[in-house]
């Protein structure tokens, strides 16, 4: 496969708006492919060569790029920082200057696929005092050979800039339309839910049908997309939707981590699939040392906790050991501990498809005792009162409220799914009218007075699952403190974009677009009707759509969750019908 054929079909994808032309594109090109191929092509239209949880990146840093780029095309590396200036965007450089190269390239040869995966790959590989020179020379290697459009997108995958517009869901799409049918995308998103792999789920629906993508099960050092929870005004409604009676666990205010243990070690993911095992190498230890069987897959909460009292500890204070440095002294400053909720796997056996309650009576069976790993607090309550007092329980604790879960024969754990099985009520209930927003960032605002030559504001938006579009809900002016704001630009650089991202909807134009990738959780007094938001346009009035009204930064980057993870159109939308508001 020439790797100028894969460039086109990228620019065909950047040039559209449209999900269904998105997929259509795709769909014709997939069914081109090699079952291999089709991995890597999967792969690198999300600007990778491995999934998602790989725990190496590519990562070249943007000078180093335009160093390549210059060397291809012949130009002083000036000439590209020109260009970079005026474009900030690394794979507009490349087209331009491969486009009008200075020179022939002797021994030139034409690029295919295989070849970039392999140039690809040793950039990867490059380790040592002279990696970066390097990279720069494989890289300009690979630019010397491609056309401007192929430079394009080698660039920008090289960055982690690839942005094509073709999300995972239109990848899906894309895959049931060519070897399946509408009606089996669902069994398709399972695998892809039980393994986080789509190249994986691509080869295997290509080489075996719909068949062998339906054998795809549960294994260890596959992350599984994580179970999430509804959300429910009041007690009373949780244990009526419940049928009066359901397991009520306390709901920790740490990190959620997925556990692999096998072989005497253990590797831990964040919810967006990031390894965090260098981050907690004491959990890891101490689960490997603890398990009673040879490999599982489990959840729990990361707490930190005081030192001298063994009190739990706000979330903030579990993130500082998401440093890369000094991890050692961490361990010591910030001990925590693990409070573990559920097993997904156990020797062999996919446990997801166990009611709930057999899944717990199996991890209270897994580990011995050890203080660093404990079940959370968890009762089968039977009444509003008990529910209550449950609840009670749980604030007192410092917990953030309670889940409550499912205890019928078809309690399964549904990865990547929400629904009523779980049910989450926090305090935030009792004390204002929603709960809070975990929002992503695509756009800012310059500051004013003390926030002159900052960014003063951003414009917040929420992922809306239907039309895979990014739909604003809020401009975010509060909670902000100096050093939050002395950092912020340093923190969005890796994500400005020139002009509004192709998966954002906005009609409010702030004065920096972003690409959706940092997530902050967010506060606010009620959900209105609005003319400026995007967010449920038309849902409730025509030409209008909802807005958080006086939103605020509760201080809390939720660097564990990625943009797709934020809270959803639809879950705000929801919380507005909770409000039993017409606010206009």
């Amino acid at each position: 496969m020439l790797y100028s054929d894969i460039a086109r079909v990228f620019g065909r994808l950047e040039e559209t708006g449209s999900r269904l032309e998105m997929t259509s594109i795709l769909a014709e090109f997939f069914a081109k492919l090699e079952p291999s191929e089709l991995r890597d092509v999967i792969y690198l239209s999300q600007g990778r060569l491995h999934p998602e949880f790989y725990p190496i990146e590519l990562g070249m840093a943007d000078k180093l790029v335009l160093k390549a780029i210059a060397k291809a095309a012949g130009y002083p590396e000036e000439e590209a920082e020109r260009i970079w200036q005026k474009e900030g965007d690394p794979g507009a450089v490349a087209e331009d200057m491969i486009s009008r190269k200075r020179q022939l390239t002797l021994f030139s040869e034409t690029l295919t696929l295989e070849n970039v995966v392999q140039g690809l790959t040793e950039i990867e590989r490059s380790e040592g005092k002279d990696s970066q020179s390097q990279k720069m020379k494989i890289l300009s290697r690979m630019l010397s050979n491609a056309e401007p459009e192929g430079a394009k997108y080698l660039c920008r995958i090289v960055t982690g800039r690839m942005r094509t517009g073709a999300s995972a869901m239109t990848i899906l799409d894309a895959l049931a339309e060519c070897f399946a049918d509408k009606s089996d995308r669902p069994e398709i998103e399972r695998a892809f839910n039980v393994t986080c792999d789509m190249g994986l789920v691509g080869e295997t629906l290509a080489r075996g049908g719909l068949a062998a993508v339906s054998s795809i099960q549960v294994t260890v050092d596959n992350p599984i997309k994580v179970m999430l929870a509804e959300r429910l005004p009041s007690l009373p409604e949780v244990m009526a939707r419940m049928g009066g009676r359901c397991a009520m666990e306390f709901k920790y205010d740490g990190m959620r981590i997925q556990a692999h243990i096998s072989n005497g070690s253990s590797r831990l993911y964040s919810r967006r699939l990031e390894n965090l095992t260098g981050n907690f190498p004491d959990i890891g230890e101490h689960l490997a040392q603890s398990l009673k069987v040879k490999e599982a897959i489990i959840e729990g909460e990361c707490v930190a906790v005081d030192p001298d009292t063994g009190a739990m500890l706000p979330f903030q204070t579990v993130t500082h050991r998401r440093r890369k440095h000094g991890m050692d002294s961490a361990v010591k400053e910030i001990p925590v501990k693990l409070f573990m909720f559920d097993i997904l796997y156990l020797d062999g056996e996919d446990m997801t498809q166990m009611p709930y309650c057999e899944r717990r009576r199996v991890l209270s069976q897994t580990f011995a005792e050890d203080p660093l790993l404990t079940l959370t607090t968890m009762e089968v309550v039977s009444s509003d009162e008990e529910a209550e007092a449950f609840f009670d329980r749980a604030i007192a604790s410092k917990c953030e409220g309670v889940m409550a879960k499912s205890i019928s024969d078809a309690s399964v754990y549904r990865a990547g799914s929400r629904g009523f099985l779980w049910i989450k009520y926090k305090k935030d209930y009792h004390e204002a009218l929603t709960d809070t927003f975990d929002l992503t960032v695509v756009g800012a605002f310059y500051g004013m007075g003390k926030r002159a030559g900052k960014y003063g504001a951003l414009l917040m938006a929420s992922p809306d699952s239907e039309t895979g579009k990014f739909c604003t809900v809020c401009k975010l002016g509060t909670g902000f403190d100096d050093a939050f704001l002395d950092a912020l630009p340093g923190m969005l650089e890796r994500f400005k974009s020139e002009s509004c991202p192709r998966s954002v909807e906005a009609k409010m134009i702030p004065d920096v677009w972003f690409e959706p990738g940092m997530v902050l959780e967010v506060v606010g007094a009620e959900i209105s009707v609005s003319p400026i938001h995007t967010a449920a346009w038309g849902w409730v009035k025509e030409d209008a759509g909802i807005g958080i009204r006086f939103p605020r930064y509760t201080g809390r980057l939720r660097d564990d969750k990625g943009p797709e993870a934020s809270t959803s159109v639809q879950e705000i939308f929801d919380m507005y019908e909770m409000q039993g508001s017409d606010a206009v």
